[in-house]
C-alpha cells in the first residue's frame, strides 16, 4: 500500500471519529469482524440542540447532562450549553440575543449526570457541544413543567443533532392546538428552511412556509397555524434544509389534553416499530404518512408482554401516497404495556408514523407522542430518572433478545448497577430499573445478543390529579462510529 492510499485512510478515520458520519459495519454472528471490516472508536466530538422550552410565565424546566463511561475514549475535553439568538416576528434578534447568559448547567465527567434549572417564559434555546471523554453518547434532556394553561403538564424532549430531513407525522392545526416548529441552527452561516404540510387530502396549500431564513447561532419557532388558512386535525410536517443545517422539533399543545415535544419520526421504513405505550393509556391515535407515489398497506400489531396480538377493528391501516391517516386505536394496551409494530401486508412501502398517546379522561387528562423510532444499535442513553417517576419499556419485535440495563450514579452520590434482561421474541416489557444511585441519574441500554431492541423511556408526575407524564424514544445515543480498519486497501480510491 503507497502513501496516498495510507494519507486517505488516516483522513477517513479522523473524520469519522470527529464527526460520526461514516456508516457502521457490524460485526459478523460470530462476534468477530471479518478482514477488513470496520472497527469502532469513540467519536471525538458531538453537538446537540434544545429548543426553547415554553412561551409559558409558569413553566419550569429542568436540564439534565450525562455522558456514559466509554471505553477507548480520550482523558481531556470539554461540553458547554450556551443561549442561541431567538428571532422575534420582525426578524430582529429577541431573547438570547448578542448576550451571553449564565450557562443552565456545567456538564460533569463521564459517569455523573449534571443538573440545572430555569424558570419562566424566557428560557432560549441552547446549542451544545462537547469534546474529547464527553463526546461519546452526550445526552441532555429538557424536561418542563406547565401548572396550567395550554399544554399544561410535563413536556419532555432529549437534545438532538443538528440534521437536513425531518419528518413530523402528528402535528395539528385544528382549533384548540397551538404547534410550534423549532428550529435551531448551531453553524456560523445562515440556514434556509422549507415546511411542508401534508393533511388528509394531499400537501396544504401554504404561502409562506417556503425560504425560511434562520440566521447564525439561533433558533426560530414557526407556529404552524400561520403557514396555512386549512385547518387540519391530522398533519404531516416535513422540514427540509436547503441550506446549512439546523435542529427540528414540533412543540404540540392543547388546550385541554395538555401537550408534549413531537420529535422527528425514524426515516421513512417499510416496518417501523413504536415502543412505550403506557398500560393505562385511555385513548392511542396513530398517524401515518407515505412520501412516495404508492399507497402503503400495513399490518398492525401491538407487542405486549405476552406477545403480540392484533387490535380488534384495526387488522390493518391503509395509507394513501402523499396523504396523512389517522386511526383511533382507543385504549388499545388495555390495562397491559404494549408497543405498536407495522409491517408491511403485500408489497413494500417507505412509510413515516406516530402515535397521539393520552392518560386520563375530562379534564385530568395529559398528552404525549411516540415517533417510530430506530433500534438501540449499540447503546442508547436516557437522562432525568428518578426512582418512582420512570418506567423503561423494551421491545423486541423479530427475535428474542438480551439486554444489559445500567442505572448511572445519581446526582446525590451512589454506585451504578447493572442487570441483565431477556426479551421475548414479538413482546414489549416494561422493566424494573436496577438503581444504586441518589437522586437524579441515566440509563444506559446496550443489546447483548440476539435481534434488535426498541427502547423507550416515560417520565410521570401527577399534579392536581392531572397524570403528567413524557415518553422519550431511546434510538442510538452515537458514542461508536466505524472507521475502516488499517489493512483495508483503498487504491481503488486513487482511480
Amino acid at each position: 500500500m503507497n502513501r496516498t492510499t495510507l494519507s486517505l485512510i488516516a483522513c477517513t478515520v479522523a473524520l469519522a471519529a470527529v464527526t460520526g458520519f461514516a456508516a457502521f459495519d457490524p460485526p459478523a454472528a460470530s462476534g468477530t469482524s471479518a478482514a477488513g471490516s470496520a472497527t469502532e472508536r469513540p467519536v471525538e466530538r458531538t453537538g446537540l440542540l434544545c429548543p426553547a422550552p415554553s412561551f409559558s410565565d409558569i413553566a419550569d424546566t429542568a436540564y439534565t447532562s450525562f455522558t456514559p463511561v466509554t471505553q477507548g475514549a480520550g482523558s481531556g475535553g470539554k461540553a458547554a450549553l450556551e443561549a442561541a439568538a431567538e428571532q422575534s416576528a420582525d426578524g430582529k434578534g429577541g431573547k438570547g440575543a448578542g448576550k451571553k447568559d449564565k450557562a443552565v448547567l456545567t456538564p460533569k465527567p463521564p459517569g455523573t449526570p449534571a443538573l440545572g434549572d430555569t424558570s419562566g417564559s424566557d428560557t432560549p434555546a441552547l446549542i451544545g457541544t462537547a469534546d474529547g471523554k464527553y463526546a461519546p453518547g452526550w445526552t441532555v434532556q429538557e424536561t418542563t413543567r406547565i401548572a396550567a394553561g395550554t399544554g399544561s403538564g410535563l413536556q419532555g424532549v432529549t437534545c438532538t443533532p443538528a440534521d437536513t430531513d425531518f419528518w413530523f407525522p402528528g402535528a395539528s392545526t385544528a382549533k384548540g392546538r397551538t404547534d410550534y416548529v423549532h428550529l435551531t441552527n448551531p453553524d456560523d452561516g445562515a440556514a434556509v428552511v422549507d415546511i411542508k404540510l401534508y393533511g388528509k387530502g394531499g400537501a396544504v396549500k401554504s404561502t409562506v412556509a417556503d425560504g425560511i431564513t434562520v440566521p447564525p447561532h439561533s433558533s426560530e419557532p414557526v407556529l404552524l397555524s400561520t403557514l396555512t388558512d386549512d385547518p387540519q386535525t391530522d398533519l404531516t410536517v416535513h422540514v427540509g434544509v436547503r441550506s446549512g443545517r439546523v435542529g427540528a422539533t414540533v412543540q404540540a399543545q392543547d388546550d385541554a389534553g395538555g401537550g408534549d415535544w413531537l420529535p422527528a419520526a425514524a426515516d421513512p421504513a417499510d416496518s417501523l416499530v413504536l415502543p412505550g405505550i403506557p398500560k393505562d393509556a385511555t385513548d392511542v391515535r396513530l398517524v401515518a404518512f407515505t412520501p412516495g407515489d404508492d399507497d402503503a398497506d400495513l399490518k398492525v400489531r401491538l407487542a405486549s408482554p405476552n406477545g403480540s396480538i392484533t387490535p380488534a377493528g384495526n387488522e390493518t391501516v391503509h395509507v394513501k401516497a402523499g396523504m396523512t391517516s389517522a386511526v383511533d386505536l382507543g385504549p388499545v394496551t388495555r390495562g397491559e404495556p404494549g408497543s405498536l409494530i407495522l409491517t408491511p401486508t403485500d408489497k413494500a412501502v417507505p412509510v413515516v408514523a406516530a402515535l397521539r398517546v393520552v392518560r386520563g379522561k375530562g379534564s385530568s387528562q395529559e398528552t404525549a407522542y411516540i415517533p417510530a423510532t430506530a433500534p438501540v444499535g449499540r447503546r442508547a442513553t436516557a437522562a432525568d430518572n428518578s426512582a418512582k417517576g420512570t418506567t423503561l419499556s423494551l421491545t423486541a419485535p423479530t427475535a428474542n433478545a438480551t439486554v444489559k440495563v445500567t442505572a448511572s450514579a445519581g446526582s446525590g452520590g451512589g454506585t451504578p448497577a447493572t442487570k441483565t434482561y431477556t426479551i421475548k421474541s414479538g413482546t414489549s416489557q416494561d422493566i424494573s430499573v436496577p438503581t444504586g444511585g441518589k437522586g437524579t441519574y441515566a440509563l444506559t441500554v446496550e443489546p447483548v445478543s440476539g435481534g434488535p431492541v426498541y427502547a423507550a423511556r416515560t417520565l410521570t408526575g401527577s399534579s392536581d390529579g392531572v397524570p403528567g407524564f413524557t415518553i422519550q424514544t431511546l434510538p442510538s445515543d452515537r458514542g461508536l462510529v466505524a472507521v475502516p480498519r488499517a489493512e483495508q486497501d483503498l487504491s481503488v480510491l486513487q482511480r
